[in-house]
């Protein structure tokens, strides 16, 4: 089993930062990816920032020069530094992983932690 957990988010003005962390724990032999997507009241589930075990990273347009994403191999954790914080960033955000077990490759995700930017 694996087990992905999220830390970081809560309430912050519009322009604040918040800095999101998630840890994958359990039966893990290799990981190759993490991720962080999120979704908005009322909208789908969009890609926010990306990350490979060989550090390549991708944003979503909307997010670019104001966040960035960075993982520790070491302890199996990504974090998601958010910066000028808009209230459009308002969302559940969810930290993905893709995660080979005994059992082969899958996908998974944590709970989701969420993030309210408001005056």
């Amino acid at each position: 089993q694996v087990q992905l957990v999220e830390s970081g988010g809560g309430l912050v003005q519009p322009g604040g930062s918040l800095r999101l962390s998630c840890a994958a724990s359990g039966s893990i032999r290799n990981l190759y990816a993490m991720g962080w997507y999120r979704r908005a009241p009322g909208k789908q589930r969009e890609l926010v920032a990306g990350i490979t075990s060989d550090g390549i990273t991708n944003y979503a347009d909307s997010v670019k020069g104001r966040f960035t994403i960075s993982g520790d191999n070491a302890k199996n954790t990504v974090y998601l530094q958010m910066n000028s914080l808009k209230p459009t960033d308002t969302a559940v955000y969810y930290c993905n992983a893709a995660i080979r077990t005994n059992g082969g490759v899958g996908g998974y995700w944590g709970q989701g932690t969420q993030v309210t930017v408001s005056s």
